[in-house]
């Protein structure tokens, strides 16, 4: 690849950059190869790089010193959202990579409360249709002794196992909640970890 083709790559990446900003890029490079000469121009490409690294290299450094600038005015706060939308498809492989991670965490987050849900419902449903049981085996009493005295101690075993599950449900939601919180804080401090090698 010549200087004019990377110079010509790198122009058409960085179209959508706003003027000044594009123009500042382009006499960068433009200079940086002046400097190099015509002799060491293949080993400038070396050290620059790839044009469309380079333009994405550009595109984020610009998107994250747009970020830290209040809008000055609509068109602006419009620019500055373009350019981080860029900055978003400009990354590679690591952005798609942690917003696929961050799906799936919030994926397993909502698997497991629903999870925690639905073994509770299931208790407090064995429990609650314990009561009728309990409520016709009183009246079962009154018509037929050893039927209302059968019916009741079904109710009863109906309700004292839901209540066991109800119990043993709530231990159950605790403890996942305790695996994700841990699971979670790992990642962070994973995250903060290649940070500070960084």
């Amino acid at each position: 690849m010549s200087r004019d083709e990377y110079i010509s790559h790198l122009k058409y990446r960085l179209r959508r950059l706003p003027k000044e900003e594009y123009d500042k890029a382009i006499s960068y490079f433009t200079e940086y190869f002046e400097e190099a000469g015509p002799d060491n121009e293949a080993q400038a490409i070396e050290d620059l790089g790839t044009p469309e690294l380079a333009a994405d290299q550009i595109i984020r450094d610009f998107a994250v010193e747009n970020a830290r600038e209040p809008a000055r005015d609509v068109r602006h706060g419009f620019s500055a959202v373009w350019i981080g939308i860029l900055a978003v498809f400009a990354a590679p492989i690591g952005l798609p990579f942690a917003l696929m991670l961050g799906v799936m965490g919030l994926t397993l987050v909502i698997l497991i409360f629903t999870l925690i849900f639905c073994v509770f419902v299931v208790t407090i449903s064995v429990a609650v249709s314990a009561i009728p049981c309990i409520i016709i085996g009183v009246w079962m009493l009154f018509t037929s002794f050893a039927d209302g005295v059968a019916t009741l101690g079904a109710g009863f075993i109906g309700l004292g196992i839901g209540i066991l599950l109800i119990m043993g449900s709530i231990g159950l939601g605790k403890g996942l909640l305790r695996m994700v919180t841990r699971l979670f804080g790992r990642i962070a401090k994973g995250g903060r970890k290649i940070e500070n090698e960084k």
